[in-house]
């Protein structure tokens, strides 16, 4: 009896794990059916992330290579370019998938194997940039992990894998306040300017122009809105972090910001200038 060859063998093996792979993609449509469904009624995002439209909106641009790195499956939030093809918990959304998903799915588990993935890294976030079909087999293989070449692009803005629109919305306008103040360039290991309240973002940006007037006033008329800035931090904001770090303050406001607390501070300067009478209770607000 003639043997099956080597080639014979894993093409035969291959087939195998393709049909096994159709059973598997249509086990995972349904549960892209379920995912969207229950991610609407939770009210939870239920697409991925587009990587174009978070790189436009927070204004990224610096990349660095990571090298290849074994990344949790449960952060991989979005795609570049295909993100309307797969739930956020990267389930196929389209029947016309099968075949291809089928392929990687009888690579993945058989003898051929496949390469790492690449992605893309904006804070606790990764953007699959080649290999959304492999995390998604991945995802119904319920692997934990998988390999992957990792870009990771600066950003001053925290993202998490369930991020919200209305978070997007936040963080796209702290983006174009750390741009517009210049603070963004400042060497600092975080940017502690965020605001719980958006829409106050024009009041802190006021309090840099004036400082920068005010600058220009006294003298230094080719002072620079960089080095206005850097000046803003060191002679403003940062003396006034430094207490509210060393007491604790924050523990007292869940919810708010050292920018809030500042904001709030400089409204209220006045009212501050003496004691709180005792037992007198300090309110945070707007």
């Amino acid at each position: 009896m003639n043997s099956l060859s080597h080639t014979q063998r894993r093409d035969h093996e291959f087939e195998i794990q393709r049909i096994r792979g159709i059973a598997a993609f249509n086990q995972a449509r349904r549960r892209a059916f379920l995912s969207d469904a229950f991610s609407h009624l939770r009210g939870k995002p239920a697409e991925l992330l587009s990587f174009e439209d978070i790189r436009a909106r927070l204004r990224l641009s610096a990349e660095t290579f990571r090298g290849i790195q074994n990344i949790p499956l449960k952060q991989i939030a979005g795609s570049v370019g295909r993100w309307h093809e797969f739930t956020r918990s990267f389930f196929p959304k389209r029947d016309e998938m099968r075949d291809r998903w089928a392929r990687v799915y009888a690579a993945t588990t058989g003898m051929v194997g496949t390469p790492p993935i690449e992605v893309y890294q904006v804070g606790d976030v990764y953007f699959v940039r080649d290999g959304n079909h492999r995390v998604s087999v991945a995802r119904q293989l319920g692997s934990r992990y998988i390999e992957a070449r990792v870009i990771e692009l600066t950003s001053p803005v925290a993202l998490r894998p369930d991020v919200a629109p209305r978070d997007i919305d936040a963080a796209e306008s702290y983006a174009m306040f750390l741009e517009q103040s210049r603070l963004r360039y400042l060497s600092l290991d975080y940017y502690p300017f965020q605001l719980s309240e958006p829409s106050r973002y024009d009041d802190l940006m006021a309090h840099l122009r004036l400082h920068h007037a005010v600058l220009l006033q006294t003298g230094q008329s080719d002072v620079s809105r960089d080095d206005a800035a850097a000046d803003w931090w060191d002679v403003v904001f940062y003396p006034l972090m430094s207490p509210i770090h060393d007491y604790g303050v924050l523990d007292h406001f869940p919810g708010r910001t050292k920018a809030d607390l500042y904001l709030w501070a400089v409204d209220h300067l006045r009212d501050l200038e003496g004691e709180l009478s005792p037992g007198q209770p300090a309110t945070l607000s707007s």
